[in-house]
């Protein structure tokens, strides 16, 4: 039978497969730049890039969030030192304003989401849910002076999997402020809802806090593509994209094209691809999990690395990426972070959440 995410993986095989990588070299990474297909010229001002052959940090390791269930992404409010984190929710709770329990397969066929709030030493601060909004796939956070507004896919969608089972997909974007103890539907009075044009589905999104632009990933007649907006313009309803990239779609032999998330720095596109332990070809220590920078300009691959950041973890499977900027007053000094998700013990399948980190810019 099919695992969840071997699904996730088929369901953008329309197109332009689904992928999120170019293939560059062998499995320990040879950078090396490769065309790109069906790409808009960019207008983004060059700038540096992450060194992905760098070694990464931890930030956070083996931390429970609100829920019990795998981390499906995170975002940073570098202003106030805070992270937020994405999970589904669990089967058999049941939430303010509900009647009755969920399966967690209902959860995740009806898109519900739960999204907590740490602080950097992995602390819980919070907890909020939200009900038919996606998969979670990745979120933004926006940081103003009255809060912490959070980016994510809304107006999830049933979709049959190959399994049988259902997944929710959100095919519009919403903006909110996080609250902690509340409950929001995408009908919320508390949610702007931002859309793109008609039949793209599938939205996701990522706020690069330093150039203050959001990143969004869609669906467009069956092939994924990124855009990358000026957030006030956005968020105003403008929709001119500063670049507009095919989802590249070369492979190397090996290569994990599991989708897992994605983020934004300056000029360039950052993309995670790879499994658990155990799952489509992925052993421990090594794994399948890589990193892969893309030219917003160009569409092209830049460079492309497997990563073994938290390759001790007894069950690891790359789950999100965020800018951190770990010092508001100094902006230049940023880092790439990629999250995994982890089992509490042998025995017991609860899921946690650890941060790596890339900071070397080239």
């Amino acid at each position: 039978m099919l695992n969840r995410r071997q699904i996730l993986r088929m369901a953008g095989a329309a197109g332009v497969a689904a992928v999120p990588a170019v293939a560059v070299g062998v499995a320990q990474g040879v950078t090396r730049a490769r065309r790109a297909s069906t790409t808009a010229p960019g207008s983004v001002t060059a700038s540096k890039r992450f060194d992905l052959t760098a070694p990464s940090t931890m930030l956070l390791r083996e931390v429970w969030l609100g829920g019990t269930r795998v981390l499906q992404s995170f975002a940073f409010d570098n202003t106030r030192g805070h992270l937020f984190t994405v999970q589904l929710v669990d089967g058999g709770l049941e939430l303010p304003g509900e009647t009755q329990t969920f399966s967690g397969s209902d959860r995740t066929a009806d898109g519900d989401l739960c999204v907590t709030r740490l602080d950097l030493s992995g602390e819980i601060l919070g907890t909020m849910y939200l009900r038919g909004f996606g998969h979670g796939v990745q979120i933004g956070v926006e940081s103003t002076g009255s809060g912490s507004y959070l980016w994510t896919e809304s107006h999830s969608v049933r979709t049959l999997e190959a399994d049988g089972s259902y997944t929710g997909w959100g095919d519009r974007l919403a903006r909110f402020e996080f609250a902690n103890g509340t409950v929001l539907t995408p009908d919320s009075p508390a949610v702007a809802q931002h859309t793109l044009e008609a039949g793209v589905d599938r939205t996701t999104c990522a706020i690069d806090p330093v150039t203050n632009r959001i990143a969004v990933r869609c669906r467009v007649s069956g092939a994924y593509r990124y855009r990358l907006y000026d957030l006030a313009d956005f968020t105003s309803g403008g929709r001119t994209a500063l670049a507009d990239v095919a989802q590249p779609a070369d492979l190397q032999p090996g290569y994990s094209d599991t989708f897992q998330g994605f983020a934004s720095y300056g000029s360039s596109l950052y993309l995670l691809a790879g499994t658990a332990y155990g799952t489509d070809g992925s052993v421990s220590p090594n794994g399948n999990t890589y990193v892969t920078c893309v030219d917003w300009n160009t569409g092209s691959v830049t460079e492309q690395e497997l990563t073994k950041a938290g390759y001790s973890l007894p069950y690891r499977e790359p789950e999100g990426m965020a800018i951190q900027i770990p010092d508001p007053a100094s902006p230049q000094a940023v880092r790439l972070c990629m999250g995994f998700a982890s089992t509490a013990s042998d025995t017991d399948s609860r899921k946690k959440a650890s941060v790596y980190y890339k900071d070397a810019l080239v």
